[in-house]
């Protein structure tokens, strides 16, 4: 969708005129300044008015109409006035999917220098929508033949559309005026790309994944599958997980791995359901360690970051934003090889074949290129919504996804995402802010290529569809509380008791920032601490109660937290004491009775034929 501003001019002119007829074009004759004000309703509905001026280059010549040409754009409600607010006549016509707005100008003004100055009005439904949880906003560029002198674009936007998310290009000023935000551009801000916006804390996207699980072996054996899992921009809740995992864990990267069992030649299907919330700003995330960035600097088959060639632009373009320029600019997107299967090329060979790129070449260059110059980088693999057909990805069909790039900013301290690819083929900046429309499925870092995405996971010669991804709206249940389970490891009369303690996350979500804490009689004990904990996951601990002689050093009672969960533990303290007093009192039968031996007062022979008698009657079966 494009703007084109034509000028279809009439010219009066002078005797001298009709014996000299000019040469001059129409737009050599006038120069045309225009502030075009897009103000956008509450229900999304736009008010455009282009505020016009033009001024006579000749004495010889005037304008007595005007035609505004719209390209693929809707206009309802036209209107137009000039400076003194009377009604200019508009004469609208259609060709093909250009709608021309035509001013029958009453009045003459003729002069070199003179100026008509006039506004032309009219609605568009069509400028901003509303996706899912965001309004998202789109203004035409200018067409490459507009001529103007000057030219200003003011967006209105309204308070009520939320927070900005992100706007490109960046506006030259922006202020609050009366309930709406303002922003304003320049000619050469929206001559190549036109504006993009979007307003709302967070998108949420609603998937449904399918995982088809085989043991191929007469053994029992182990698989796992990766999970969407939360990153600084993102939110997973999870609906449905079945069948559940034996067990849940992070890898290196922040992937969510889910651990199945399978028995000989056992076939599963694992259904995963749930929602996704995207954030316009990073939020608290755990920090990776710098063992985790050091080797997200590491070169790899597909990210030769230790090429001579990589290395030798790394050193001239040094920055992640120069790296981003340099990629979404010498890169040009090849839809043919958009297909399922596709040979993977890596860095080098994306260099050496600019023309032949799809997303992967253009993440795969950045990542290595980036990483020859100092800055950790790394592959995001997920789905992206967007309504050009030649990007879709072809998860919509066969569960091909997208892929982007993630660089690491030490100052803000997390991982930022940009998109070369889309920056390429659209023209927009998504480099200082990418969209709400980007859900990852899968980090690679440490590994160019696992673990793998959903939609990967297939059995058959003819695999179905797996990943399913659309707009949705948050689930009503977001909030985790976690379960303590408590089992027994090991108890032995006369020695400490140890207790097996597992912290349980059934879902939605994940719990970040946990405290299980182990209390003595209302003292704390111990604390452990769990920076995140996926939903299905479980964190285990010990605790070991001492024994002690009498029950002096046990605890009467046993409380352990986490979260809002509690549990107690019985501590058997009454028969701890009860064996403390019988070991107590065996003992001091035995010395007494070794007092009485010594002080020949009780003879041992005695002793043990008494000892003897009592065993045989125990003993003795009745006949």
């Amino acid at each position: 969708m494009k703007l084109r501003i034509s000028l279809l001019i009439f010219t009066l002119l002078t005797f001298i005129f009709y014996l000299f007829p000019p040469t001059t074009r129409a737009d050599e004759a006038f120069a045309v300044d225009a502030n075009v004000t897009y103000k956008v309703e509450d229900n999304g509905k736009t008010i455009v008015t282009h505020d016009i001026t033009l001024e006579n280059l000749f004495s010889t010549l005037y304008a007595t109409t005007y035609t505004l040409s719209l390209e693929n754009i809707g206009a309802q409600n036209i209107s137009s006035a000039n400076d003194t607010g009377e009604i200019v006549q508009v004469e609208t016509t259609q060709d093909g999917s250009r709608l021309n707005l035509k001013l029958l100008f009453k009045d003459n003004v003729v002069g070199r220098g003179s100026k008509r100055h006039f506004k032309i009005s009219y609605e568009n439904s069509g400028f901003a929508t509303k996706t899912g949880e965001v309004w998202e906003i789109s203004i035409p560029r200018l067409s490459e033949d507009s001529s103007y002198r000057n030219y200003q674009v003011t967006l209105l936007v309204p308070n009520s559309f939320g927070q900005e998310a992100y706007i490109s290009p960046q506006p030259l000023l922006s202020n609050n005026i009366e309930g709406f935000k303002s922003y304003t551009f320049s000619k050469e801000n929206i001559n190549t790309t036109g504006v993009t916006a979007g307003f709302g804390e967070f998108q949420v996207f609603s998937f449904s994944l399918a995982y088809h699980l085989e043991n191929p072996l007469a053994i029992n054996s182990q698989t796992e599958i990766a999970l969407p899992p939360d990153t600084a921009f993102q939110k997973v809740y999870f609906s449905k997980l079945e069948p559940k995992p034996s067990e849940v864990k992070i890898d290196g990267d922040g992937n969510w791995l889910a651990i199945y069992k399978l028995t000989p030649r056992q076939r599963i299907d694992v259904d995963v359901v749930g929602s996704v919330q995207i954030f316009a700003s990073y939020r608290h995330f755990p920090r990776p360690s710098q063992e985790i960035i050091d080797r997200n600097l590491k070169a790899t088959t597909y990210w030769q970051s230790d090429s001579e060639k990589i290395k030798l632009l790394a050193a001239s373009l040094k920055t992640p934003q120069a790296i981003y320029d340099f990629v979404s600019t010498n890169l040009k997107y090849d839809t043919f090889r958009v297909k399922p299967n596709i040979q993977r090329i890596g860095a080098i060979a994306a260099l050496e074949n600019p023309t032949q790129a799809i997303c992967m070449e253009f993440t795969d260059l950045f990542i290595a290129i980036a990483r020859a110059a100092g800055i950790p980088a790394r592959e995001i693999n997920g789905y992206a919504y967007t309504e050009n057909k030649e990007l879709q990805p072809l998860s919509l069909v066969n569960d091909v996804l997208h892929a982007w790039p993630e660089y690491y900013d030490k100052d803000k301290g997390t991982w930022i995402p940009i998109d070369p690819t889309w920056g390429s083929t659209s023209g927009v900046d998504f480099f200082n802010k990418l969209d709400l429309r980007h859900f990852t499925f899968v980090i690679h870092g440490i590994h160019d290529k696992e673990p793998y995405p959903p939609g990967s996971y297939k059995l058959g010669s003819n695999p179905q569809k797996d990943v399913y991804v659309s707009f949705g709206q948050l689930p009503e249940e977001r909030n985790s509380t976690p379960e303590i389970k408590v089992s027994i490891i090991r108890n032995i009369p006369f020695m400490d008791t140890i207790y097996d303690i597992k912290v349980e996350n059934p879902g939605p979500a994940s719990l970040d920032n946990l405290y299980p804490t182990v209390y003595f009689d209302g003292k704390e004990h111990m604390r452990e601490f769990v920076q995140l904990l996926p939903p299905f996951a479980i964190h285990h601990f010990q605790v070991k109660v001492p024994f002690s002689i009498l029950g002096k050093n046990t605890p009467d009672s046993i409380k352990i937290t986490a979260d809002r969960a509690e549990a107690d533990l019985s501590t058997n303290k009454v028969q701890v004491v009860t064996n403390s007093l019988l070991v107590l009192s065996a003992l001091l039968i035995i010395v007494v009775i070794i007092v009485l031996v010594k002080l020949k007062k009780l003879k041992l022979t005695k002793i043990m034929g008494i000892i003897a008698s009592t065993y045989a009657k125990i003993i003795r079966k009745p006949s």
